[in-house]
């Protein structure tokens, strides 16, 4: 859940990164309510799932995998917290701009980079944390 939304969202965000305001703005505005919507509950729920998952599934929860897991998704969150401050950012800088209050375009790319950087560590972690939820490597 959380990979796919992440993935979906981000998509979507990236893909209004042009000149068209308009755009950009209801990008922006959907991104910010989807990770609402979508990617806090999956944030809030996995872990609480995944723990049960292990107990109902035998699984030492500290065997080195599922450490690993813990620790990527940790990693994960702490990528994700400061994207979502980021969405917020630009979100209200482009209603400022669209309600005719200033706007700095290079501060705005700025966050955009950061937030694109920032979104890399996240994914590929996820990533890892599904390869490591399937392959269950015994290390």
């Amino acid at each position: 859940m959380l990979f796919g939304t992440g993935l979906g969202i981000a998509f979507f965000f990236w893909s209004a990164r042009r000149d068209d305001d308009a755009a950009r703005l209801f990008a922006a505005r959907i991104t910010v309510r989807a990770d609402f919507l979508f990617a806090l509950p999956a944030v809030v729920l996995q872990p609480i799932t995944g723990g049960w998952l292990v107990m109902r599934g035998g699984f030492d929860p500290q065997g080195l995998w599922l450490i690993a897991s813990y620790a990527l998704y940790v990693v994960a969150g702490l990528c994700w917290l400061p994207v979502v401050w980021l969405q917020i950012r630009m979100k209200q800088m482009l209603q400022s701009k669209r309600s005719g209050g200033q706007f700095d375009d290079h501060a705005f790319e700025r966050l955009r980079k950061a937030w694109f950087l920032l979104g890399w560590p996240a994914f590929l972690g996820l990533v890892v944390v599904f390869w490591l939820m399937v392959a269950k490597p015994s290390w």
